[in-house]
């Protein structure tokens, strides 16, 4: 029988290894879930949102305990690790609070007697998350989903399987019905199979674009709605007039959170010519004051790298960009003894074809790119096949907004703050970083049947 090994990224050893799924147990779960499912569609809203409160609840008094899995199960540091599991709370009552209100009936006047736009649920929803942030991930997606009315069942990334159990366990202590929300003990190979299981109505993926693009072509040719949320090489902009201290400060926290390890960390930074020399000076200085550590400790500020190909395929990213002509500031070595840690890195002088220009660098390493001014700059952000976040740094505000609203091709674009996601606003990229929306009302809306209601 095949096995899914959790493997501590701080040193190397097997924390456990669990039993892969039989193809017949996968579909025996996902049979559960539509059972499950044919109950709780009728669910009356005030139901569901009682047991995500409960949900909330749990994690906000279990948080110590998923902290401690993630740091390590990833090498999430124990304070980010308890941080994501309340942010987990938070949109699990934004959905309880909202949820009812995001899909009422919505009276549209017609010739009709009565016309109305109804949303209802789909049934299950499969869904296919990542290792990075092993427990908003996913209820970034299910407290929407399940709101709306539908099942879900999960396939976690393989290295986190012990994560994807205590979600299971959430669920189903706050009160939904036995079988709504399951975790699939999976391998990547078996994800088209159970995509093609008849009661799987709709898939969203969170990953990178190789994996999207294979999901999301399977599902097309079974007509079944997918929502991808995809890799991303997030610009900074910082122009001529922007605030060293303030920018610089952001800058270097938006590139090290969760070890760099985000598909909205900042990545590319342009900057504009004139401000270059000081801005350098600055960042390298703070990008070497945190160093990684043991992610159990409570002052870690960087962890680990949650696998150790990982880090071998982002020190191969950085050699090769310093081999076509970038320079290294700081950082760029793999240090001695056990644990796939990376040392926080800047390149400057990135242009393209470099791997520093053209890729996602998942991990703490900054690319510096140099501009002439604020139409270079606008134009380089935009030159990259990723379009998830970016950021435009700047004292004169009324220019930073119209840069983020008019000129910038992202699904987030914030104006002196990193990117992030918060319940209250949409999530979700263009280009090759996806399509579709997670969070707010949009989010809600993603797997539900938008009904036309016209009674004569």
């Amino acid at each position: 029988m095949a096995k899914l090994k959790s493997i501590n990224p701080a040193t190397g050893d097997c924390v456990r290894e669990y039993p892969e799924m039989s193809f017949d147990e996968a579909s025996g779960a996902i049979q559960a879930a539509d059972r499950a499912f044919g109950v709780w569609r009728r669910t009356e809203f005030s139901v569901r949102a009682a047991c995500l409160k409960n949900a909330a609840g749990l994690l906000r008094r279990n948080q110590a305990e998923y902290a401690r899995l993630m740091a390590i199960e990833m090498g999430k540091p124990v304070a980010q690790g308890r941080a994501e599991v309340e942010k987990c709370a938070w949109v699990c009552d934004f959905y309880a609070e909202h949820g009812a209100s995001f899909l009422a009936p919505e009276i549209v006047p017609t010739d009709a007697a009565k016309s109305y736009v109804a949303f209802q649920p789909l049934g299950v929803v499969l869904a296919i998350m990542p290792w990075n942030f092993p427990f908003w991930q996913v209820f970034r997606f299910a407290a929407p989903a399940v709101m709306a009315g539908n099942a879900t069942v999960l396939k976690h990334a393989a290295s986190v399987c012990g994560c994807g159990l205590a979600i299971e366990a959430v669920f189903r202590q706050a009160g939904f019905p036995e079988g709504l929300f399951q975790t699939l003990l999976l391998g990547s190979g078996k994800m088209v199979a159970v995509l093609e299981n008849p009661r799987i109505k709709a898939v969203t993926l969170t990953g990178s674009t190789p994996a999207g693009r294979k999901v999301a072509a399977r599902a097309g040719s079974l007509l079944k709605k997918t929502v991808l949320e995809l890799g991303g090489s997030d610009p900074y902009l910082v122009l001529e007039d922007a605030d060293l201290e303030s920018t610089v400060a952001t800058c270097v926290a938006a590139r090290l959170i969760n070890a760099g390890q985000s598909c909205i960390a900042a990545k590319r930074f342009i900057v504009v010519d004139g401000i270059r020399a000081p801005f350098e000076q600055r960042f390298v200085e703070q990008m070497r004051i945190p160093q990684p550590g043991n992610p159990l400790n409570e002052d870690t500020p960087i962890g680990p790298l949650a696998r150790h190909d990982l880090r071998d395929e982002l020190h191969r990213q950085v050699c090769r960009s310093l081999d076509a002509g970038a320079r290294l500031l700081t950082g760029g070595i793999v240090p001695d003894g056990p644990g796939a840690y990376y040392l926080p890195t800047v390149l400057t002088d990135v242009r393209p074809p470099m791997p520093a220009y053209d890729e996602e660098l998942f991990g703490p390493v900054a690319a510096i790119i140099s501009v002439r001014d604020e139409a270079e700059a606008i134009r380089v952000a935009n030159d990259t096949a990723f379009g998830l976040g970016a950021a435009v740094f700047t004292q004169d505000t009324a220019r930073g907004e119209r840069i983020a609203a008019e000129e910038l091709e992202a699904g987030a674009c914030f104006v002196n703050s990193f990117v992030k996601s918060d319940p209250r606003l949409p999530f979700g990229g263009v280009k090759q970083s996806g399509y579709g929306r997670e969070l707010a009302v949009f989010g809600i809306r993603e797997f539900v049947n938008i009904k036309t209601v016209y009674v004569k």
